[in-house]
């Protein structure tokens, strides 16, 4: 038993010794990570026209919703959904026959009267009437014509028109419905012109001015833009946000902008600035600092030179395309990662290999591809 006890202590103690040699070998080597593959751009100076970039919503310059004047039964609806109208055509009629049969009463009347009152200024003329009984026809006479122009402003006021030229939404009204004053019938836009309204911080104020020209963009557009010009500035500024309202005019010739619509406005500023454009994909992204990875030769732990990456903070100038300008930070000459940038860490190595390169163009097409 004491034999075969010294066996397995002996055993047990030659391989610990093993392994623990092994694991002093291992920790005495140094690891080094394998190098990321990254594309780079060689930094290139540039021009840019300053500009500022905002989001705007399109509004009518004659917008409402048509609506009932008087109560009344729906007798007539003489437009479809969606289409275009010209000002005063007719788009409801309703029920006139208790109106109609007033103007007629009303008519008679008037006959009568009229009868009445020359028959009483001929009586005054020769004498033999009285004036008062003159006047008293003659007063009676332009009652009934009131009355008259009374009943015709009624039924006029239950034909609904279109009180401009524009595009109706959808209907909401039916035949045989009977209406409440001021119920809703059809919405009508104005679409050509159109107003865009949008805000800017008010240190951008002075850099503006009526007539500046504007150019709006939208998903809508298919990649084009409507052309327009500043018509207005709201005279107070929000106190909240510190921006101020501006308002420009669009002719929105392809009828595409419809109000309500969100689109981006871009108004030019004069100047230019120089920047150094880079791909979207090289910009990394974060709450303390957008930054980029620039490669440069690195000294590692061991005293030897690699090819690696160092962070650099920058600033950033707005987007044109699939580019981003640096304002800072990146001096030209300098290569930039342009994708792989999510991967990377200070002082990691990479490896280039530029095969295939990200997107880099200032005017795209399509322009948002």
């Amino acid at each position: 038993m004491l034999l075969m006890l010294a066996v397995v202590l002996a055993f047990i103690a030659a391989v610990g010794g093993f392994k623990f040699l092994q694991i002093k070998k291992a920790m005495s080597q140094s690891w080094a990570a394998p190098p990321e593959a990254v594309t780079t751009v060689i930094a290139q100076p540039a021009s840019w026209n300053t500009t500022l970039n905002a989001i705007g919503t399109v509004a009518a310059v004659q917008g409402v919703t048509v609506s009932a004047d008087l109560p009344g039964v729906i007798d007539e609806i003489d437009f479809d959904s969606g289409h275009a109208v010209n000002k005063g055509d007719v788009l409801v009629r309703l029920d006139t026959k208790q109106e109609r049969a007033q103007l007629a009463a009303a008519e008679a009347a008037v006959t009568w009267m009229k009868v009445s009152n020359d028959r009483a200024k001929d009586l005054a003329a020769k004498g033999i009437g009285a004036q008062e009984a003159f006047d008293k026809a003659e007063a009676d006479y332009k009652q009934a014509v009131a009355q008259v122009g009374e009943v015709k402003a009624t039924i006029d006021r239950k034909t609904i028109r279109a009180p401009f030229s524009g595009v109706l939404g959808i209907r909401q009204v039916n035949l045989g419905q009977y209406l409440a004053g001021g119920a809703p019938i059809v919405t009508l836009q104005a679409l050509r012109p159109a107003y865009v309204n949008f805000s800017v911080p008010q240190q951008e104020l002075g850099k503006l001015a009526l007539g500046s020209p504007v150019e709006v963009t939208s998903d809508a557009l298919g990649g084009a833009t409507e052309a327009g010009t500043i018509k207005a500035f709201e005279s107070v500024i929000d106190e909240a946000t510190r921006n101020i309202r501006v308002q420009a005019l669009c002719d929105n010739a392809s009828g595409k902008l419809r109000p309500g619509m969100f689109v981006e406005t871009r108004l030019a500023r004069g100047g230019t600035s120089n920047v150094i454009p880079l791909p979207a994909s090289a910009i990394s992204y974060a709450p303390f600092g957008d930054s980029v990875f620039i490669v440069d030769n690195i000294k590692g732990p061991d005293g030897k030179i690699f090819r690696g990456v160092r962070q650099q903070f920058v600033k950033l100038a707005g987007s044109r395309g699939d580019q981003v300008g640096v304002v800072s930070g990146v001096k030209p000459g300098e290569e930039v990662v342009t994708s792989g940038v999510f991967k990377l860490r200070p002082g990691a190595a990479v490896v280039v290999n530029n095969s295939v390169q990200p997107a880099n163009n200032a005017k795209p097409k399509p322009e948002d591809s």
